[in-house]
């Protein structure tokens, strides 16, 4: 079994409603969360929208190899409804980021691992700190807590709390 960091967002919509469901498909389809952050809400990463993302990071346990499990991924965002028509960062319902998995590093046509920007992204790293502070960038032979220290992103993040999350039904 591998371990896959994930992280989830969008920024239109009920945005509470499509990361659950998100996270249902990638439990039916993908593997096991055996962890999870709190949501965060950023604002936009690479280009203007009035409304701030939903983000969230997650730990699943998968048989899958990078590539399939990317496959996955797509099918599950296709699935809800994700439109790509665009080279250029957009608004979205749902975003499916694969940032680790495992200590792999994958250099392929259609993946890389780990994510390329990760490390430039305080909208993934603040997550990532909350659960795997001391976990090591594979590429990088950082901490993410360190490479958070260190984030030249000044974009807004803010962790939320139980009683900012609206009850889902």
């Amino acid at each position: 079994m591998a371990k896959a960091v994930l992280l989830l967002g969008g920024n239109i919509d009920n945005k509470y409603k499509y990361l659950a469901r998100a996270e249902s498909l990638i439990s039916s389809v993908i593997g096991e969360i055996i962890d999870r952050s709190s949501f965060y809400e950023s604002a936009p990463w690479g280009f203007v929208h009035k409304s701030f993302f939903l983000n969230k990071v997650i730990v699943v346990e998968t048989i899958l190899s990078p590539l399939a499990l990317l496959l996955h991924i797509n099918q599950i965002e296709n699935m809800m409804g994700r439109i790509r028509n665009s080279d250029q960062y957009i608004e979205r319902n749902i975003d499916i980021d694969i940032l680790l998995y495992d200590n792999e590093v994958v250099n392929d046509d259609n993946l890389i691992i780990p994510h390329t920007k990760l490390h430039q992204r305080r909208f993934a790293l603040e997550p990532i700190c909350e659960i795997a502070p001391e976990k090591i960038h594979p590429v990088l032979n950082k901490s993410f807590r360190q490479l958070l220290e260190n984030c030249e992103d000044v974009l807004e993040v803010k962790r939320l709390s139980e009683n900012d999350i609206p009850t889902l039904s």
